[in-house]
């Protein structure tokens, strides 16, 4: 027998399955279909790491396992070719991240003039049974392109909490034209009212801004990870231990206008979705600590100044209202430069400025050690008109619920932990728990020194506290998620561009028809004026026309065009609809 070569033989039926399109996917409505699907890699250097085929040789064994079995196989690859490491290399040598990303993946030679092997040659050397047929790359417009509808369509839609889905702006319209919006029930944080009179009196501006307050995809003021020194924004899991992953730079809080994408409307089905689908209990656990779905109530407390102010706070425990000794606001809260007094300006901004250097995750994980100042200012009881202190403190989040909590340190232990540390009050309205080594947490007991709830159970002087708060204007009943609506704007160049325009300070969608190209710049930086790289980009070189003063300067994240590739794969080359 001739000895075993692996060189002869791989590249005799290497080239056979190149040549025969052995692995091609056809529609055969005739075979039982199966879908083995990797998740594509990130062309970030000359090629592969050891993870890749780790995974890869897997899922292909598998794919070669269900033809075997007669399935109809759909086993396809591609790239996943935006993001930073491609534009932080253009930074440093001047190379378009395009010519990067294509030698990356083809192989050829750098700037530096060292060979590339390139991810596709690598692939195919290991011999996996891809359908290169069906290969997509994210940064080609052919692909994009569709992601752009994809914003499209949900800008152009807002969440009807009636019915529980997204319906088309322009039925909105309608219902403001006939009825204003007191009779709308939407996902929305716009709290006032108008009739059909008022809004046939707005300006187009006017229209235009109350519209964006309800679309799916929306501009906001919004505090995010912001790198100065890579001139962009950071998702939480690109930020290590308060630097960027990639670098290890100084990252910082920053609040900025920025897409989001109001994926809190989407909550409660979210949570009944898990009961239809077929993951452990773990998981599902998991899924719904994250959406964090919470009931309790709003309740206002008046601040005690020359200028009366409002904290908005928002407590599961209503019955614990008499128990409150303190309030806490996060550090960036607006209200924090208004009330802060003059002999505590000093001691705010210090802790201001350490707080702005660390990550939301870093401040709420990190429960061994209590950081807080005092403002000098403080907030009225509104049951008992008891003056009570208001702190700044790293626990509490901006983004988070309305970035204050009223602070019960005998039913939280990290309220419990903050008065300690600061000598706080700590009242106890728990009939009969001690609480000389930490605060009461649980449910099971009767509620004391409370007023009008004493010696009910928790439950009970729940219900009551929520309607005596709602009877007497303090408040109202609510119920609050932890989920957040997903930031969606990335100041990069090398990235999806958005089909936005603006006339002034207002953003318009453009046509379907119209798809926007990623324009060339002169550099990859942003500009002196802290612009994000695409403002360098003259009118011209957007090759496309629009009835604006500028086209849109920010990015879509990685994540927009990498969360729907595996639809693109089942029917990559329609130019008629995303997928068919």
């Amino acid at each position: 027998m001739e000895e075993y070569s692996p060189q002869k033989i791989d590249k005799k039926w290497q080239k056979y399955w190149e040549e025969n399109k052995t692995f091609s996917s056809e529609v055969n409505i005739n075979k039982p279909k199966f879908y083995v699907l990797d998740m594509f890699p990130y062309p970030s250097g000359s090629g592969l790491h050891v993870g890749h085929p780790l995974g890869y040789i897997a899922s292909d064994i598998y794919a070669r396992y269900k033809r075997l079995l007669g399935f109809n196989v759909l086993h396809p690859m591609g790239y996943d070719s935006f993001g930073l490491p491609a534009e932080q290399y253009a930074i440093q040598t001047g190379q378009h991240p395009a010519v990067t990303t294509k030698t990356n993946i083809e192989g050829g030679v750098d700037n530096e003039g060292n060979k590339i092997t390139g991810y596709r040659k690598q692939l195919d050397k290991i011999g996996f049974s891809f359908d290169w047929d069906r290969e997509i790359r994210t940064s080609e417009p052919d692909y994009y392109q569709w992601t752009q509808w994809i914003f499209k369509e949900i800008f152009n839609c807002w969440y009807n909490n009636e019915s529980q889905k997204a319906e088309k702006i322009e039925i909105l319209v309608e219902h403001f034209e006939k009825e204003g919006n007191t009779k709308i029930n939407a996902a929305t944080n716009y709290d006032k009212k108008f009739s059909p009179l008022d809004w046939k009196g707005f300006s187009e501006d006017e229209k235009q801004e109350i519209l964006l307050e309800y679309r799916l995809a929306y501009l906001s003021n919004t505090w995010v990870n912001w790198c100065p020194e890579l001139g962009t924004v950071l998702a939480n899991d690109e930020v290590k231990n308060g630097v960027s992953e990639r670098g290890g730079y100084p990252v910082e809080q920053k609040k900025m206008r920025q897409w989001s994408m109001r994926i809190t409307a989407y909550a409660d089905r979210l949570l009944k979705g898990l009961d239809n689908i077929d993951w452990t209990d773990a998981i599902k656990d998991t899924q719904r600590n994250w959406i964090g779905k919470s009931q309790g109530a709003a309740i206002y407390f008046k601040t005690n100044g020359d200028k009366k102010h409002t904290i908005e706070v928002f407590t599961t425990r209503p019955d614990t209202i008499f128990g409150v000794s303190f309030i806490v606001l996060a550090p960036e809260h607006e209200l924090v430069q208004k009330i802060t007094t003059k002999n505590q300006e000093k001691e705010i901004k210090k802790h201001q400025n350490t707080s702005r250097k660390k990550t939301e995750r870093e401040r709420i994980s990190n429960v061994k050690i209590t950081t807080g100042a005092f403002t000098g200012a403080y907030a009225i009881h509104p049951f008992t008109n008891k003056k009570i202190p208001i702190w700044i403190g790293d626990y509490v989040l901006a983004n988070y619920g309305t970035g204050a909590v009223m602070s019960v340190p005998c039913g939280d232990q990290r309220d419990w932990e903050f008065a300690k540390h600061f000598s706080l009050e700590i009242p106890n309205v728990f009939k009969d728990k001690d609480l000389s080594k930490g605060a009461f947490t649980e449910k099971d007991a009767v509620i004391t020194n409370s007023d009008f709830l004493d010696g009910l159970t928790v439950e009970k002087a729940t219900k009551l506290a929520i309607f005596q708060i709602e009877q007497k204007g303090y408040g109202k009943g609510k119920t609050q998620y932890k989920i957040r609506d997903a930031v969606f704007s990335r100041q990069r160049y090398w990235g999806e561009p958005f089909p936005v325009y603006y006339k002034g300070k207002t953003p318009y969608i453009l046509n379907k028809e119209k798809l926007v190209k990623l324009p060339d710049v002169d550099k990859y930086l942003p500009t002196a004026l802290g612009e994000p790289p695409l403002a360098r980009a003259k009118k011209e070189s957007w090759g496309i026309e629009h009835p604006g003063d500028r086209m849109e300067y920010n990015t879509m994240p990685g994540w927009a065009g990498s969360s729907w590739y595996f639809l693109r794969f089942m029917d990559p080359r329609n130019q008629e609809e995303f997928v068919n």
